[in-house]
């Protein structure tokens, strides 16, 4: 089973990893572009787009950790 990770992971798993990653990359591109341009505001609006990044990472790790032990329970 563990030699098919991605295969065998629910579409809900699979939600919460891209959107997470999606939102910690629009974070560093936010993050980026308001450091650059001297915009302090645009920069310190960035850390919270990637701090919900990071929390939707931690429940992608709980969601695929629950499956995991549902499958090994049966």
């Amino acid at each position: 089973m563990l030699n098919e990770f991605w295969a065998t992971a629910s579409t809900a798993y699979k939600v919460l990893v891209f959107s997470a990653m999606g939102l910690i990359a629009a974070g560093i591109i936010l993050n980026l572009v308001g450091n650059t341009s001297n915009n302090q505001g645009l920069a310190v609006a960035s850390l919270p787009v990637i701090g919900l990044g990071l929390v939707l990472h931690v429940v992608g790790i709980v969601v695929r950790g629950q499956q995991i032990r549902k499958t090994y329970k049966r």
